[in-house]
């Protein structure tokens, strides 16, 4: 099985439907500059220090159907079928994200975040989105990966403004993951484990197993685009609905690479916030009720 992006390629548009085409060429035909975004004012305003310019919001989806696996009761071992269904189903929202850029002329995509939905109406399969903000170099320079690929990361744009200054640039969003089967405890083990501070060593190894999967995984792919590294890993664990014992660990972070004209790093500076902090709720208990009040009893609760 293949944990890889697929071949990419420039100019594609097979699998965005024709109201995200049109969408992207009326924002793109603006003389104006007009744009649409997720960033945040300070985003927006850091972004243009760095040298670019948002384009627009893309972003990529894939209905997935999620197979069936089944794995024995006591054995630990991975579910191959789902960790490739949880791998291609968000390869092809990525890469649909990346398709919109490519009609509004992008170099890169900033501020990806990828998210998996489950609906209603489909028990058996779950949704695969893709969203970031498309943006431009102002000057000239090879900012898009290998094969005109735009490139892709999740970091913020205070992040990103900072890498750039250090000397980086971003290559891609790199991921890993692995659905994995715990095993469970046998009754004979329950017995002998049951109140005593012991390590559960078979839970242990599978977890282990399956997060060292998913970084082995995401590290692969960065090794695939020439990167120097990854920064900004994540690692999250989920279920999805599934059985108890079955998790996904989904490693994600984004390549970077040193092969950028470096400018001079100013020092960090000591910065006092003069936004007021949030005002905390205060919950308040009621006294404790007595025969007289008929034994009834109530929390309020208010804010200062």
């Amino acid at each position: 099985m293949s944990y890889r992006r697929s071949q990419y390629v420039h100019g594609a548009t097979e699998g965005l439907p024709q109201h995200a085409t049109q969408r992207l060429n009326r924002g793109a035909g603006k003389e104006r500059g007009f744009f649409t975004s997720d960033l945040t004012v300070n985003e927006y305003v850091l972004l243009h220090q760095a040298g670019f310019k948002p384009l627009g919001l893309v972003m990529g989806t894939s209905m997935y159907q999620i197979g069936y696996q089944r794995a024995g009761w006591t054995q630990n071992t991975e579910m191959d079928v789902l960790t490739q269904a949880m791998y291609t189903a968000r390869e092809l929202a990525i890469t649909r994200m990346e398709e919109e850029a490519d009609v509004l002329g992008a170099d890169g995509i900033v501020g990806v975040r990828l998210e998996v939905i489950r609906h209603a109406w489909g028990a058996a399969m779950a949704e695969f989105m893709a969203v970031g903000t498309a943006v431009m170099a102002e000057s000239p320079g090879q900012w898009k990966s290998a094969g005109g690929r735009p490139f892709t990361s999740d970091l913020s744009c205070q992040d990103f403004w900072t890498l750039l200054r250090s000397g980086h640039r971003p290559l891609a969003l790199v991921m890993g993951t692995c659905v994995y089967h715990v095993a469970h405890r046998g009754l004979g083990q329950w017995f002998k484990q049951a109140f005593r501070n012991a390590e559960m060593v078979n839970f242990t190894q599978a977890l282990y197993d399956a997060r060292e999967l998913a970084l082995d995984r995401m590290q692969e792919e960065a090794l695939g685009v020439d990167s120097d590294g990854i920064v900004g890993v994540t690692i999250q664990a989920r279920t999805y609905g599934w059985d108890a014992h079955v998790i996904e660990y989904f490693a994600v972070g984004t390549a970077v690479t040193g092969q950028h004209a470096a400018e001079p790093i100013p020092s960090p500076n000591f910065i006092i916030s003069l936004n007021d902090p949030l005002r905390s709720k205060i919950v308040r208990s009621a006294p404790t009720a007595t025969a007289s009040d008929g034994g009834a009893s109530a929390a309020v609760s208010g804010g200062e």
